[in-house]
């Protein structure tokens, strides 16, 4: 998958001392998916059973035990993966309408 854009993630963990243990983490699950190759969001979820699908292509992805999410736009047919957010679960319970972010 290409996955645009990993400056978000570096965003993220650079702008608070606090967020630095998300570094390795989002590394990884970042370099993880740009070698997968999900055609639809079946085949996501079996790959990564931690993974949530929502509507409108949607995937919300937890990251530092649950402490962290991303949660990205999906084009299975393109292969690839837009980040939308990138934040605390505490920042994601305050999105009203995440399948529209």
């Amino acid at each position: 998958m290409r996955v645009i854009a990993k400056s978000r993630l570096r965003q993220f963990w650079e702008s608070n001392p606090k967020y630095r243990d998300a570094k390795k983490q989002m590394t990884e699950w970042y370099n993880y998916c740009v070698t997968a190759k999900w055609s639809t969001p079946h085949k996501l979820k079996a790959d990564l059973r931690n993974v949530s699908i929502l509507k409108n292509n949607r995937a919300v992805f937890n990251i530092c035990g649950n402490k962290y999410r991303i949660v990205v736009l999906t084009d299975y047919v393109r292969h690839g993966m837009l980040i939308r957010f990138v934040g605390t679960h505490k920042e994601y319970d305050e999105i009203g309408d995440i399948e529209n972010i």
